[in-house]
């Protein structure tokens, strides 16, 4: 219970954190978090670090502190979020491999695969795009394009398209809003209010699927 509330903690008051970060290690601020956004998207047993959050009280330390450049955290964090949906394709392009092969690998089984493929055919690449900006999802979207066997060359434009969008959005409104007294003085609802608006999707789609779609008589 306490590692759980220590990562509750860390979620809500990231500005502290980050700011205590900084003030104990410098520049190398930027490797913490460019590993820490690496990992979220690129270790697929990693979905709880924190993503928008991140990108969002970092863009605003930058702001206020003039310690982190704002552009160069920008880059460096593309670069992070690239390389671990590259990490995680192939890791997923492996296993798929195994599964069509075994049946099953670990928690993943050809079921799950066919399911899969057969999503990505109906709605295509702006899946991988879509998925940048919601929790969890963003960490297992490209394991599960690299299992589905989505062709790499289509899966990695959408894969840029959606590190462009989704690191330069979330970290230049920190930039510009983080360091708003309000916002300053309700951090945290500001985060709930960013995850909020970002596993919206998820419930939308339970709901519709539930609720709102005919079902086959």
């Amino acid at each position: 219970m306490e590692i759980i509330s220590q990562i509750v903690d860390f979620f809500l008051h990231l500005d502290k954190h980050l700011f205590d970060i900084i003030e104990e290690y410098g520049t190398l601020t930027y490797l913490i978090l460019f590993l820490i956004v690496f990992a979220e998207t690129g270790l697929v047993f990693m979905p709880l670090l924190p993503g928008d959050s991140l990108l969002f009280a970092a863009g605003a330390l930058a702001a206020s502190t003039g310690a982190l450049n704002v552009w160069l955290i920008i880059v460096l964090l593309i670069i992070a979020a690239l390389l671990g949906d590259n990490v995680n394709y192939f890791v997923g392009k492996y296993l798929g491999t195994q599964i069509k092969q075994r049946e099953r690998v670990l928690f993943l089984k050809r079921e799950y695969l066919e399911r899969t493929e057969a999503f990505y055919a109906k709605h295509g690449g702006k899946t991988v795009i879509m998925a940048r900006f919601i929790p969890i999802i963003r960490t297992v979207a490209p394991f599960v394009a690299g299992a589905g066997s989505m062709e790499y060359g289509k899966y990695i434009g959408y894969c840029i398209a959606g590190a462009l969008l989704w690191v330069p959005t979330l970290t230049l409104l920190g930039y510009f809003f983080g360091n708003i007294t309000f916002v300053k003085e309700n951090f945290e609802l500001v985060i709930f209010g960013i995850i909020g608006l970002s596993v919206l999707p998820i419930l939308w789609g339970f709901i519709k699927s539930k609720f709102l779609t005919p079902k086959a008589v």
